[in-house]
């Protein structure tokens, strides 16, 4: 039985050790920094629940926050910038090395993957008068399928 990509990744505590690092960051940074001002202490639990979700781990995210459409719904009227989206990337990807996450490239392919859509979705959704749609199930990501991350 293949793994998803949550059990390999490490579960939640491997995606919770990412976002701590990578939270820890982000004020520090001067074009992504200002976005997070205001940040909520438990920021990087929550992203850590919505990722680990995603990849087809325990749906906390859903069961706790709202699922998909809350996601969608934080970065409503943000106007981020593809520059702001190529930097969160980058920094999440060295957090990535710093925490350990899984280096081979099935993974990190998976991952990368993941973070190019998701961000790129948010930029969309952020822009002014974007009308996301708020009922959009929760993607689940995997190793590759055909499909896109909306398969089971």
């Amino acid at each position: 039985m293949t793994p998803t990509l949550y059990d390999w990744a490490g579960g939640a505590p491997a995606l919770e050790r990412l976002m701590t690092i990578f939270y820890a960051r982000v004020p520090a940074d001067p074009l992504i920094g200002p976005l997070f001002a205001h940040m909520d202490p438990h920021h990087a639990q929550h992203v850590a629940a919505f990722v680990g979700e995603v990849f087809k781990g325990p749906p906390r995210y859903t069961a706790e926050h709202g699922g998909h459409p809350e996601m969608i719904r934080h970065h409503v009227g943000k106007a981020l910038t593809e520059a702001q989206r190529t930097r969160w990337i980058r920094l999440l990807l060295d957090c990535a090395d710093e925490a350990g996450l899984p280096a081979d490239p099935e993974f990190r392919s998976a991952f990368v993957a993941y973070l190019e859509w998701g961000s790129r979705l948010a930029v969309l959704n952020s822009q002014p008068g974007a009308t996301p749609s708020l009922d959009a199930p929760m993607p689940g990501w995997g190793w590759g399928e055909v499909g896109g991350p909306y398969i089971g």
